[in-house]
């Protein structure tokens, strides 16, 4: 994966401006901050995008890829103004599910989402490496660790 960041732009916080890659692609849907069981426990934002992550990493597990495998977000808001005021939370929080990978990212401001309490919505895409390969479970782990 290389990360593309033109040398004489500003320093982007919090995502690249491109990504190249090959290797496997995953598409996850858009996800939202509910439980696994369909329940937001929560109203408030920085917790829902939370809740979101860990989604998006769910579902990403069962292709075997992992968080450093991201190469693109859709962020879909219904505040703008939340968002930004609850920005060093919602980066907490991704630093701790998601780690210090920033892929490419967009944020977009909505009016609302199909599920009225949800307040955040992210749509991800994942490219496996090409030299990562499935064990007999189904998990991935890297060529080189294995040769």
């Amino acid at each position: 994966m290389q990360i593309l960041n033109p040398p004489h732009w500003p320093r982007p916080k919090g995502y690249s401006n491109g990504i190249a890659a090959n290797g496997r692609l995953v598409f996850v849907a858009g996800q939202i901050g509910w439980t696994p069981e369909g329940i937001f426990e929560s109203d408030v934002f920085w917790e829902q995008a939370r809740q979101t992550f860990s989604n998006t990493i769910a579902v990403l597990s069962e292709a075997g890829a992992n968080p450093e495998h991201i190469v693109r977000m859709t962020w879909f808001v219904t505040s703008r103004q939340e968002y930004l005021e609850q920005q060093k939370e919602i980066g907490k929080a991704y630093r701790e599910i998601i780690g210090k990978h920033y892929p490419v990212m967009s944020v977009v401001a909505v009016s609302e989402l199909i599920e009225a309490r949800a307040k955040v919505e992210i749509e991800t895409t994942a490219v496996i490496p090409e030299n990562f390969l499935p064990t007999a479970n189904g998990e991935m782990y890297p060529q080189k660790d294995h040769e």
